[in-house]
């Protein structure tokens, strides 16, 4: 029984790892900014079934954004130390058993978003195509960073218009906040592969900046507060998010100070992870604000 159950526990292995399951740094960075922008929409009090649809339809898009990254990239992913252990890279899983995974989780994303009102619906679809298009950015261009901050801040444009039924101002403002950090974080997270991927041929944003590669995330952490500071304008959000944004910020400076002292992978590797944690507070300041801003007042 074992020997007939062990090729099918290996490929069940193989497909954890392209969806990268036991990783979900990716998917808490592709939640926050959709929760910051649910909870403002609902004046803090989320519907349940919103709740439970964004969570899960971030978990299963983050997912298969993996699967098509990694099937796009499987001839890179050879040559970089950090990924020629992935599934396609090393021949654990096919071409085919990938875009099967990848099949499944948009069918089950497609489900969730039916739930949906009809505009959220046609930006779901939007959203699928700017994730499509990011695997394919860094043969072209050094900016891939900037199609993946697209990507992973659509979903608070589509949490917006699930609860409003419209766009408005602050989610769009929400949404450029959310380019500029993935801009910062993802350039550090390239610092990662930035030999690798000058020997492959592979553009970003850590190698167009070089030696001010520092500078320009500081640059791209001051746009997230800034986007984030006009928001809350028009919000009308009171002081405790206003103190969640500055702590943000100056958390961000102190991640960018750590990885330039170092200089090494493994400083930008914990860099890039940080950003995860800081998202989570930034949250846990908009449900104060909302919840208890009268109170302290």
């Amino acid at each position: 029984m074992t020997r007939v159950n062990l090729p099918v526990k290996r490929k069940l292995v193989a497909i954890s790892e392209l969806i990268r399951l036991t990783k979900q740094y990716g998917t808490l960075l592709v939640l926050w900014p959709t929760l910051w922008s649910l909870f403002i929409a609902s004046n803090g009090k989320p519907p349940l079934k919103l709740l439970v649809i964004f969570i899960a339809g971030t978990f299963l898009m983050r997912s298969a954004g993996c699967a098509i990254n990694d099937i796009v990239d499987r001839g890179f992913d050879r040559h970089v130390e950090r990924t020629r252990a992935r599934p396609l890279a090393c021949g654990a899983l096919t071409v085919m058993e990938a875009l099967l995974v990848f099949a499944l989780l948009c069918s089950l994303s497609l489900l969730l978003v039916l739930e949906l009102n009809f505009l959220t619906i046609g930006l779901a679809f939007a959203g699928v195509a700017f994730a499509a298009i990011y695997p394919f950015v860094k043969r072209v261009s050094h900016f891939p960073q900037t199609v993946l901050g697209i990507a992973f801040g659509w979903g608070a444009v589509m949490s917006w218009s699930a609860v409003k039924g419209s766009v408005g101002v602050v989610p769009l403002l929400i949404f450029f906040a959310n380019i500029c950090w993935s801009m910062a974080y993802d350039t550090l997270y390239a610092l990662v592969d930035r030999d690798d991927d000058l020997k492959i041929g592979v553009k970003s944003t850590a190698i167009y900046f070089g030696a001010r590669v520092y500078t320009a995330v500081t640059v791209m952490y001051f746009g997230v507060a800034i986007f984030l500071f006009i928001a809350g304008v028009f919000a009308g959000l009171g002081a405790l998010y206003y103190a969640g944004v500055a702590s943000a910020f100056l958390i961000f400076l102190f991640i960018v100070r750590a990885v330039k002292g170092k200089k090494s992978r493994e400083a930008a590797f914990n860099g890039f992870l940080q950003n995860a944690a800081v998202g989570a507070m930034l949250l846990l300041f908009v449900i104060l604000d909302l919840n208890f801003s009268g109170v302290i007042q």
